[in-house]
């Protein structure tokens, strides 16, 4: 009896199935056209700019020309830009955890009277365009003479970066460790653990999906930012892969080199791809998880 209600539930709900079909095609169909896409856009990084503009990228006529790549990363700064993104994302992604990861733990956990201010504060300030407040800071920051000195110009990105991203991070491990039990915080206490030793030793790992997903997402937006980017940083030692890839494009109308900017559009995109790639099921898992009552 248990094998054939086991048989029984294994059968597949036809109906059901065919009322998600429109979807299935769909979503069929978006895969393709993406995988299509990149792939043309990788293997036209590796032809020739004449076998494209021939619409023969995708035969390699002439061979597999690598020198693309190397041509890319050393003659037209992709290098540099790339590695300022890297820095970045990389220590703004830092600084926002020790930042919002505390705050949001205090937010969620102690009741005081301005509690629901900053939690509101924090809402309303996701919601303002950064294009509102550049110019005071450009204001502020050309007074103070830092865009003259690339390391305060590259400091003051970074630090640019981490206070526009504060309020969507903060918000989002708010929402993640609301959804923690206080049964181990009460524990911690029995044992003689102080607040702060509770937050740093036994929730914050705890809270390890939700600071993987939330750090995958800042990477990720500090690396295609472009705004903010092309207003403070004033040479192409400070600026990142966005604007310099759109500085490399404005020079590909004298210089003709499309193969060099699809090689620099594939290596700007490894990155993110790569994060997709090895930590989809992390993004899932901390986007679900923040929705589950621990």
């Amino acid at each position: 009896m248990a094998k054939e209600k086991l048989i029984k539930d294994k059968r597949v709900n036809w109906r059901k199935e065919l009322g998600l079909a429109p979807g299935y095609i769909i979503l069929i169909l978006w895969i393709i056209f993406t995988f299509m896409l990149l792939g043309w856009v990788i293997a036209a990084s590796f032809s020739t700019t004449k076998e494209i503009f021939m619409g023969n990228a995708l035969k390699f006529e002439s061979g597999i020309h690598l020198e693309n790549y190397i041509k890319a990363w050393t003659t037209s700064n992709v290098s540099v830009f790339f590695t300022n993104s890297l820095v970045y994302a990389s220590i703004s992604c830092v600084l926002l955890i020790l930042v919002s990861a505390p705050a949001a733990y205090v937010l969620s956990r102690f009741d005081f009277v301005a509690n629901k201010v900053i939690q509101s504060s924090f809402v309303s300030a996701m919601g303002v365009p950064a294009v509102m407040i550049i110019l005071p800071l450009f204001g502020l920051v050309a007074n103070w003479n830092i865009l003259n000195n690339v390391l305060a110009n590259k400091a003051a990105l970074i630090f640019l970066y981490v206070g526009i991203n504060i309020p969507y991070t903060t918000i989002f491990l708010l929402t993640f460790f609301c959804n923690l039990s206080k049964a181990f915080e009460e524990a911690a206490a029995i044992d003689g653990c102080s607040p702060m030793k509770t937050f740093w030793v036994i929730m914050l790992p705890m809270a390890q999906p939700g600071i993987i997903t939330v750090t995958i997402f800042n990477f990720i937006n500090v690396w295609n930012e472009y705004f903010m980017s092309l207003i403070f940083a004033n040479s192409d030692k400070v600026r990142s892969v966005a604007v310099g890839l759109y500085s490399m494009i404005n020079s590909m109308k004298y210089t003709g080199d499309y193969a060099g900017i699809f090689a620099a559009v594939v290596i700007v995109f490894l990155p993110t791809f790569i994060l997709y790639v090895f930590l989809s099921e992390k993004i899932i898992a901390g986007v679900t998880g923040g929705g589950v009552k621990g």
